[in-house]
């Protein structure tokens, strides 16, 4: 009798809490007017948006008027990249290779559109970021913009944002970061980091899919990317996802209430899975700092195997079979040709294949063992 079908792919998206779902149904029911129509059913709309956002403000320690809310984080990035450039004419981008495609290719697209100077960090074997050249392009060109995730998706590595940020204060630079991967994941607190806009996306930390929000400071205030009926205090034409949004702001308050208690829970998980393949299939590796508890996302694992004749390309369609989803990269790169441009960039082992496990407070020990058990199968002799 083949297992239940089991998730290790939570870096992708999550699945949703009940308890969000169950916050966000009347909304798709009853309380379903638009926020901008001023008849009482717009008006009871407009309260509920307002109070989320005050929600979400308060859990940020920020204030509501700085949370603009979006699609998602591809958006939020979006109209961070942009809307810096255009509102202070910045000529010089400072990023990583290992970024999101969110982030890296508005880059590519303003900087061939808008004759821009682009910078990209230098990073080692393991996705470490020079950070000794980043204050050194600072120096020398301090009107720049600066985008460098919180978390990465793909190899688990943490960037030190509050040095990047005081860098970035000290020469007057703009500060965006992508924190779809830590927020929600770990205590942000807006009042004490200087940073410009951030961004945060509800499917990662068990919300719905299709609604996020940015951060942007009220002292860099930037002109918005979508235009339309004012709405966001003209910072973001559209309608707003009422019951998006609702929900994120359950989802989020959620996540806030038992961080701690959620980030123990999975960094035991993680550090009984990588133990246990260790144990099991000689000659792994971890890729970036994924491997090292103390310095990654305790929610990312991503393994490199030893070559294997039986499974060379096929590892991830075996562990399909078996009712495991996991992942070989990046979500949004499914189906690339070219592979990951994380593991590119760090030149891994093309020999190699290489897997993302992450995890969620909705995985199990029992689960884990059975994933295991199965990678051990695939790699016996």
């Amino acid at each position: 009798m083949k297992s239940a079908p089991i998730y290790f792919d939570n870096a992708a998206t999550t699945p949703m809490d009940e308890r969000v779902l169950e916050e966000m149904l009347p909304y798709f029911k009853n309380n379903f007017g638009n926020p901008s129509s001023v008849h009482s059913h717009g008006r009871n709309a407009r309260e509920t948006l307002e109070k989320a956002r005050k929600k979400i403000a308060s859990l940020l320690n920020t204030s509501p008027g700085e949370i603009i809310f979006t699609s998602g984080g591809t958006e939020a990035d979006n109209t961070a990249i942009c809307g810096a450039i255009e509102t202070y004419g910045i000529k010089h981008i400072i990023t990583s290779p290992i970024e999101h495609h969110a982030v890296l290719h508005v880059v590519e697209h303003e900087v061939k559109e808008k004759n821009i100077r682009l910078s990209l960090l230098e990073c080692d074997a393991e996705g470490n970021l020079n950070m000794d050249q980043l204050a050194l392009l600072l120096e020398k060109e301090p009107n720049s913009l600066v985008s460098l995730m919180h978390g990465n998706n793909e190899i688990g590595n943490l960037n030190d944002i509050e040095r990047i940020a005081a860098l970035c204060k000290q020469h007057g630079s703009y500060f965006h970061s992508d924190t779809v991967q830590t927020m929600g994941h770990y205590p942000i607190d807006l009042k004490a980091l200087p940073i410009h806009s951030l961004s945060g996306s509800a499917h990662k930390f068990h919300g719905p899919k299709g609604v996020g929000f940015i951060y942007i400071n009220k002292t860099k205030k930037i002109n918005p990317l979508m235009l339309g009926g004012g709405q966001e205090r003209n910072n973001r034409g559209g309608t707003e996802n009422i019951a998006g949004i609702i929900a994120m702001a359950k989802a989020l308050e959620l996540a806030f209430d038992d961080q701690a208690s959620h980030a123990e829970e999975i960094l035991q998980l993680k550090t009984y899975l990588k133990s246990q393949i260790e144990k099991n299939i000689p000659g792994v590796t971890f890729n970036g700092l994924s491997g090292n508890l103390d310095k990654s996302l305790y929610t990312v694992l991503n393994v490199s195997f030893p070559p294997s004749e039986n499974n060379q390309g096929m590892l991830l369609f075996h562990l399909d079979l078996e009712g495991i989803s996991a992942s070989g990269g990046s979500a949004c790169s499914s189906g690339a040709r070219l592979g990951s441009h994380v593991l590119n960039a760090l030149e891994a082992d093309p020999s190699r294949e290489n897997v993302r496990f992450s995890l969620s407070r909705f995985n199990t020990k029992a689960e884990i063992d059975h994933v295991v058990k199965i990678l051990a199968g695939l790699y016996q002799a």
